[in-house]
């Protein structure tokens, strides 16, 4: 009895039709990866001791892949903060990943993905507030049932 041998394309299961990435090269079993869309390079820190440095936060930071820039709060509300912009967003990820928790002086540090839109949420609500005060002022309006604040 004759086998017959002719090739047969054999599937190997998740990754036999899996593209691969941009970092294939820097990774090679890194296959194109879809990841949540709050991921970003920008990583806002919080609970950071108030006398950091910034050559501190390259050594802690640093560690998890090439940093961009770092940016630490000097001013009384934003002291204990910073922001940390990596060049790659799988870089951000695994600091992200890994340092959120992590003890600094005594403190654990908050690691989170900076949110533009929350970030401005505030601000737009005082602002939306200011405007509305302004239109009852110019038209003499008043609102039952609520009271200003003072």
């Amino acid at each position: 009895m004759a086998m017959n041998r002719q090739k047969q394309n054999v599937s190997f299961g998740l990754f036999a039709n899996a593209k691969a990435s941009k970092n294939s090269e820097r990774f090679p079993f890194c296959f194109q990866v879809r990841l949540p869309p709050e991921v970003n390079r920008v990583l806002y820190v919080r609970n950071l001791p108030y006398k950091i440095t910034g050559e501190e936060m390259y050594d802690i930071f640093g560690k998890y892949g090439a940093i961009r820039q770092i940016r630490v709060g000097n001013t009384p509300e934003t002291r204990g903060t910073a922001f940390v912009v990596y060049e790659d967003i799988f870089d951000a990820k695994n600091a992200c990943d890994h340092l959120s928790g992590f003890n600094v002086c005594n403190r654990y540090l908050v690691v989170l993905y900076y949110q533009a839109n929350k970030a401005f949420a505030k601000l737009d609500a005082d602002k939306k507030e200011a405007e509305l005060k302004a239109m009852k002022a110019k038209y003499n309006l008043q609102t039952p049932g609520r009271e200003t604040k003072a």
